[in-house]
């Protein structure tokens, strides 16, 4: 099973899609997450609310290591508690 999964990972990398892959991912993970930032904070990004919870305070960079290869990943942060994504 092993030898089979490096064997998928080598050919992913290889492939002219991995790029387009690596981007989709990328765009999920990022939708997911401003989504759940959104739940906690109460409100969108520069959306003035009264009944915002915490206000958010920029993003911290991560590698996100997939068998698509790597995908670099803005974490958003929040100024009182934090937020990580479920992995």
């Amino acid at each position: 099973m092993t030898n089979e999964m490096m064997n998928l990972r080598a050919l992913v990398e290889r492939s002219p899609d991995a790029g387009f892959l690596r981007d989709m991912i990328s765009f999920a993970a990022r939708r997911v997450m401003e989504l759940e930032v959104g739940d906690r904070t109460g409100a969108a990004p520069a959306e003035k609310s009264f009944d915002r919870l915490v206000q958010r305070n920029g993003y911290r960079d991560r590698d996100w290591d997939t068998r698509a290869g790597t995908v670099e990943l803005r974490i958003p942060k929040l100024r009182k508690g934090s937020y990580f994504p479920l992995p």
